[in-house]
C-alpha cells in the first residue's frame, strides 16, 4: 500500500518560514518525480516544486515563479521523504499543501493548512 503522510504545516506571520515533510512508504518515486501542490478553495490544486530523476548527482528540480528564491524542495532518498523549505512567505501562499508522487495521476498525501497572515 503506497502511502504519503505530510506534516510541518501551520500558521506563521508574513516573512516567516515553514519546512514540510512528506513519508513515503509503499513504492519509491525517483524517476516519476514528486513534487508539493497547494490548493485554495475554489481553486485548482497547482504545482508548487518538483524533484526528479533517480541518480544523486543528476536530478532536476523545477518551482512555479511565484516562489522561485523562496522555497527548496529536497529529498532524502535513504529515508524515501520530501520535504519543502519555505522561507519568506507571504500571504499569498496560505493553501493547504500536498505532496505527490507519480505526477497528477499519481499519489497523493492527505493535505496539510499553512496559514501565512498577521
Amino acid at each position: 500500500q503506497v502511502q504519503l503522510e505530510e506534516s510541518g504545516g501551520g500558521w506563521v506571520q508574513p516573512g516567516g518560514s515553514l519546512r514540510l515533510s512528506c513519508a513515503v512508504s509503499g513504492r519509491r518515486f525517483d524517476v516519476t518525480g514528486m513534487g508539493w501542490y497547494r490548493q485554495t478553495p475554489g481553486s485548482a490544486r497547482d504545482v508548487v516544486a518538483r524533484i526528479f530523476g533517480s541518480d544523486e548527482t543528476n536530478y532536476k528540480i523545477s518551482y512555479t515563479d511565484s516562489v522561485k528564491g523562496r522555497f527548496t524542495i529536497s529529498r532524502d532518498r535513504a529515508k524515501n521523504e520530501l520535504y519543502l523549505q519555505m522561507d519568506n512567505l507571504k500571504p499569498e501562499d496560505t493553501a493547504v499543501y500536498y505532496c505527490n508522487g507519480g505526477g497528477p495521476k499519481g499519489f497523493w498525501g492527505q493535505g496539510t493548512q499553512v496559514t501565512v497572515s498577521s
